[in-house]
């Protein structure tokens, strides 16, 4: 706290009970995430059985897999530096609107090119709540458990996709294809109304911006009673407000070389991220397996992610992140040559997709909390919604990719062994990371902080 009535929000925060104000923002963000892996990977599950209704070659679904994520990628640049200038609430529900909407949308395709339009649009919406609901988590999570808590909230990502897996083989057999569409649009459509009564925008956002102090004060009451917010008081954020275009921000202050570098990482990791996610189903049905077993594939390596994303967050949140979120991708590699080298053994490419999972999806969601923390409250938004424009650059490569080595005659298991260069080139990246980030409290590890 500040002489006079001035009030630090940083601080206050930082020195709040974790209790059930933060325990409703990440169950909501987590939910928002969860619809968002759900309806970002639905169009994987249902791939092979359009494919086969409308007698195309699965190959054929390359551009339609691209498109949606030409859409994430839009989303991301776009509505992140909006989110830093109007709020992160207002985009989050607009965004939550357009992906729910457009997917729903989705159920009345019926040729390649309106499933490419529904998914870039879909994509939009989905690119667009991500980085929103991240920063969100972020600024209301104590230093000392904010690596934690993203990856916590993060987790409904994986889960939606492994959910989705699940649901999806016995949706389709009864209702058809167009079902999962269906659920993907009115799940987020219906959650709208719960979003607008209890989503509250962020308090370090509100004091950035100025003139909003009655309801700094009012969330702050909420986040901690005793915080001593009075009707006199005022509030201030360590962070200076940002000036001018966002994006600009990310290379001033020393961030250039550090930018590069968490763009770099985000870039090759969901290269192999959607790669894989997009892939895999149809690569081990090539590979001989029913498909109930290859779309279980997909689900069992998001599952991976979640157990990883909690694993690797609380050794983030104590441990060098670099170090662990570095490793982690190197690991992963390894289990992708196993994932090529036993398609035929179906405990071996379980417990390797699996733990394949843990390291890229899980350690994905570390570096989405590494970037929150990287930049200050101005630009947070901007910096973690292009790294993952940028990352979702790479995650349209990726599954493009998938579709040109598979009509070039590769074989499924050149094609798998093949994802191995990126989640390599992921783990330098963040290996050099390390020595490229400005001093900043979120990056203090708890650890050292104890001492």
């Amino acid at each position: 706290m500040l002489s006079g009535n001035a009030i630090d929000v940083t601080t206050t925060i930082e020195e709040a009970p974790f209790g059930r104000f933060q325990v409703l923002i990440i169950a909501l963000c987590a939910w928002i995430a969860l619809l968002d892996g759900f309806d970002t990977q639905a169009i994987a599950y249902v791939a092979p059985v359009v494919a086969e209704q409308w007698n195309l070659s699965v190959s054929a679904f390359g551009p339609i897999f691209g498109a949606g994520l030409i859409g994430l990628a839009i989303g991301a640049f776009v509505f992140s530096p909006v989110a830093d200038r109007f709020g992160r609430r207002r985009v989050i529900l607009l965004s939550v609107l357009l992906f729910g909407a457009c997917a729903l949308a989705t159920t009345w395709a019926s040729s390649l090119n309106e499933l490419l339009v529904c998914r870039l649009l879909t994509g939009l919406g989905l690119g667009g709540a991500m980085p929103n609901i991240i920063a969100l988590t972020s600024e209301y999570a104590p230093a000392r458990l904010r690596a934690m808590l993203i990856a916590i909230m993060f987790c409904g990502f994986p889960l939606g996709s492994t959910l989705g897996g699940f649901v999806s083989a016995p949706l389709m057999s009864s209702f058809g294809w167009q079902s999962v569409f269906l659920l993907g649009g009115l799940l987020p459509l219906g959650t709208i109304i719960v979003l607008a009564i209890w989503l509250p925008e962020s308090i370090r956002f509100l004091v950035a911006r100025g003139g909003e102090d009655k309801a700094a004060a009012s969330l702050l009451l909420r986040l901690n009673p005793a915080a001593g917010v009075s009707k006199t008081s005022s509030f201030v954020v360590a962070d200076p407000p940002a000036t001018g275009f966002p994006v600009t921000h990310l290379f001033l202050e020393g961030r250039a070389a550090m930018t590069a570098l968490l763009w770099a990482a985000f870039f090759m990791n969901l290269l192999v991220m959607y790669f894989l996610v997009n892939w895999l189903p149809s690569l081990l049905k090539a590979s001989g397996l029913p498909i109930n077993i290859a779309i279980l594939s997909t689900a069992i390596l998001n599952l991976g992610g979640v157990l990883g994303a909690l694993t690797l967050g609380r050794m983030a949140d104590r441990l060098d992140p670099c170090l662990v979120l570095g490793g982690a991708y190197a690991t992963s590699a390894m289990f992708i040559v196993v994932i090529a080298a036993g398609a035929d053994t179906l405990w071996v490419l379980m417990t390797a997709t699996f733990l394949a999972g843990f390291g890229i999806v899980g350690a994905q969601i570390g570096m989405n909390a590494l970037a929150a923390g990287l930049y200050p409250t101005a630009v947070r938004s901007t910096g973690v919604g292009w790294a993952l424009g940028v990352g979702r650059i790479g995650s349209i490569i990726g599954p493009v990719v998938g579709g040109l080595l598979l009509g070039a005659g590769w074989t499924a298991q050149s094609v798998v062994l093949a994802a191995t260069v990126p989640a390599l080139l992921a783990s330098l990246s963040v290996f050099a990371l390390r020595n490229r980030r400005p001093d900043r409290p979120f990056l203090t590890s708890t650890a050292t902080l104890q001492h």
